[in-house]
């Protein structure tokens, strides 16, 4: 592995050749293993504690473990697998810690759910404009919200799944259950989503286009202001 490389932060090296690197104490190679898998360990923290703060804590002690143990990563699982369970570890004795809810989360367990979930998909392709961005941002705040509310259970599978992209196996290897119950609840995950969406689009239509306020007085007025007789 060429140091000049890490130092410039190639994203051209591989990630065992950042473990190789900081094992040997190669300047910034942890720095760009960290920019790396950061968004994957962000997101997999926060959907286990709902926090932003709380996962940001969890990622930069999960960093710290990882760094502290990085000459017993093998290469067996891919490097951001490794990390994954780490942070998932952390951020469960987190939320015991903080015993911020009554019920033990437990990503093991089976949680029963009724209905027919069906698949959502989601694309955005139009030029940005400052009116887009607003209900782009007010979109995603909605979809974050939503993801919050799915189950323990389910949510972190999806947030793998979907945001992440992992693949059935390795979100399995990463949470420790079967392959089959990734797929299950991904699937009952991204029907939750949807039904959930689906009301919150379903209130949206009922006050679309609202016809009181500003409006009904302006027009109002423009209409009485055109029918007084002309002096």
């Amino acid at each position: 592995m060429h140091p000049a490389g890490i130092k410039a932060l190639d994203t051209g090296c591989t990630d065992l050749d950042l473990v190789q690197g900081i094992c040997a104490q190669v300047p910034h190679a942890f720095e760009l293993l960290m920019r790396r898998h950061n968004q994957i360990l962000y997101r997999t923290a926060r959907s286990i504690l709902r926090d932003d703060t709380e996962a940001e804590d969890v990622v930069q002690e999960a960093y710290l473990l990882a760094y502290r143990n990085i000459d017993k990563f093998r290469g067996d699982a891919k490097l951001s697998t490794w990390l994954t369970r780490i942070v998932i570890n952390e951020a469960i004795a987190r939320s015991r810690k903080n015993n911020r809810r009554a019920k033990v989360i437990r990503l093991d367990g089976e949680t029963e759910l009724n209905g027919d979930p069906t698949e959502a998909n989601m694309n955005e392709s139009a030029p940005e404009s400052p009116e887009r961005a607003a209900m782009r941002a007010q979109a995603r705040a909605m979809l974050e919200a939503k993801i919050d509310q799915l189950p323990d259970a389910f949510r972190t599978v999806f947030v793998l799944r979907a945001l992440e992209e992992m693949s059935v196996e390795e979100t399995a290897t990463c949470l420790d259950i079967p392959e089959a119950t990734v797929r299950t609840r991904f699937f009952r995950a991204r029907g939750l989503l949807r039904e959930a969406l689906s009301r919150e689009i379903d209130f949206a239509f009922e006050e679309a286009f609202t016809f009181d306020g500003e409006r009904c007085d302006r027009i109002v007025a423009g209409v009485l202001a055109r029918l007084k007789p002309v002096e």
